[in-house]
């Protein structure tokens, strides 16, 4: 059995960055533009009568414009590097700012359910509606934890909302093939489960032995 198994990528932040990146790029050029022509315009065309603009004025807009220009080219970039892989005795779960490890011990059960049965769209308005109806009839993969790896304020900070199902120790992973995430988790775990038993036992055994003994 390998160490570890595939990394799985989380559609839902992909998702989410393809969509910030958008508006910071729309951002930048603005700024830039509008920089630049309250720079040049009143001296390429001094007939016209242009509201006069301090320098330090113009060099706000024009950082804040770089600055939003250089953010869409880091989202770009990063947009695809989260990521879920199972390894022989953990899930590990990473993004670019987040990096957290959710042991065996901790998952009580996983579960199929689609995205609109987790997140009815009716519950939301405007932007958060938009963002979720394409992704309503997709299909997570839920894990119901005894316990949250690190506190849910910390994770809430760096994932979506839509990893949250409620206010339970609840993980929604959205992944491109949820079949194969299931079962590549599930063969990691079966094997950690068996591992925690000793050589040559298994649930079952244990089970019969503890009867047995009972009996004496």
């Amino acid at each position: 059995m390998p160490r570890h198994g595939r990394r799985h990528r989380l559609v839902l932040y992909a998702y989410m960055l393809n969509r910030w990146w958008k508006y910071t790029l729309g951002i930048g050029i603005v700024l830039l533009a509008m920089a630049a022509g309250l720079a040049i315009l009143p001296i390429q065309v001094p007939q016209y009568y242009f509201l006069w603009t301090p320098d330090w004025v113009l060099w706000v807009v024009m950082g804040t414009g770089a600055y939003a220009l250089l953010l869409s080219i880091f989202l770009i970039a990063v947009r695809n590097l989260a990521y879920i892989q199972p390894f022989d005795s953990h899930l590990r779960l990473i993004t670019p700012f987040l990096r957290v490890d959710i042991s065996y011990r901790r998952i009580l059960k996983t579960s199929s359910v689609e995205m609109q049965h987790l997140f009815p769209v009716g519950r939301y308005k405007g932007l958060w509606q938009r963002l979720l109806r394409p992704l309503a009839n997709q299909t997570a993969v839920v894990l119901d934890l005894n316990g949250w790896p690190l506190p849910r304020w910390m994770l809430a900070l760096f994932l979506s909302p839509f990893f949250f199902p409620d206010r339970s120790a609840r993980l929604a992973l959205l992944v491109p093939k949820w079949m194969e995430f299931s079962m590549d988790m599930d063969n990691f775990r079966s094997n950690w489960i068996d591992s925690q038993h000793g050589p040559g036992s298994s649930p079952r055994t244990d089970l019969l032995a503890s009867i047995s003994k009972s009996r004496k």
